[in-house]
């Protein structure tokens, strides 16, 4: 069972989607999660959210994934469960340019995610923030419109996509099917 976390993302339907393909799944609500919802779990998806992290003070939605910092379940986090994941881990963030569109990922580091990928790849974008590569993570791809696309901890499962793999057609599903196949 992988289970999603869901942070607000009207996109959390589409991994939902091509999560059942593969694997049961069970989604909580962030603010909702509890320690108990991991049990049965093989691997967590981490949504986006409609929250500026440069705006919003995220304290409670850092608090209530701290456990990341010592599990040995994988974890992906797509845009703000990437920013969220880079948070906890000591990242600073920043706004820059809005970016709403497909836009080339450059990987440049072997990664779990794109196992069978070509290393460039175009994936939807919809950010407006972005993060530095926290203590303990690897630089794994970027573009030309932010450095950190893609990162991934040294020691841990733990990966961050920038972008929306859920709704960047064949590419972005097989990358979020390459972490089920790593669960």
């Amino acid at each position: 069972m992988i289970l999603i976390i869901d942070c607000g993302s009207n996109k959390t339907r589409f991994i939902e989607e091509i999560v059942d393909h593969h694997v049961n799944h069970r989604t909580v609500p962030l603010l909702d999660m509890t320690l108990a919802d991991l049990e049965g779990a093989v691997g967590v998806i981490i949504s986006g959210a409609p929250i500026l992290v440069t705006e919003v003070d995220t304290t409670l939605h850092q608090e209530k994934l701290e456990w990341i910092k010592e599990t040995e379940l994988p974890v992906l986090g797509i845009c703000f469960g990437h920013q969220l994941i880079g948070l906890i881990f000591g990242a600073s963030a920043n706004r820059m340019m809005d970016e709403r569109d497909w836009q080339t990922i450059e990987a440049f580091e072997e990664c779990i995610l794109f196992r069978s990928l070509p290393h460039e790849v175009r994936m939807m974008e919809d950010h407006c923030e972005s993060i530095s590569i926290p203590t303990g993570f690897k630089l794994i791809a970027s573009s030309d419109a932010c450095i950190n696309e893609v990162m991934q901890h040294e020691k841990l499962p733990i990966y961050g996509v920038q972008f929306h793999p859920e709704v960047s057609g064949n590419h972005g599903a097989m990358m979020i099917e390459n972490f089920i196949a790593s669960c």
